[in-house]
């Protein structure tokens, strides 16, 4: 099993997590539990979600048309090169 700590709950949050367990008869830490499973058994795991970051992006600013940056001339240093003798 897995622990997860959840920091700066809204206490409001927090109270109405208590009211909504003892009304369902259990513990605060069960009603938690069943209420992330119901939202991740429910299916509501968009698209977006189960693609890949950089498709996701692509896709996101894909209407702003900057996706083809030029490429900048390349510019030589003046510097003389080092050498390792």
């Amino acid at each position: 099993m897995t622990t997860i700590t959840i920091r700066n709950l809204d206490e409001n949050v927090k109270r109405r997590l208590q009211v909504r367990a003892a009304l369902n008869g259990r513990s605060m830490e069960a009603e938690v539990r069943a209420s992330l499973a119901a939202t991740v058994e429910s299916g509501s795991v968009t698209a977006e979600m189960e693609e890949d970051l950089g498709t996701a992006l692509f896709r996101r600013f894909a209407a702003l048309e900057g996706t083809a940056l030029p490429i900048p001339l390349r510019q030589f240093s003046a510097r003389p090169l080092p050498n390792f003798d």
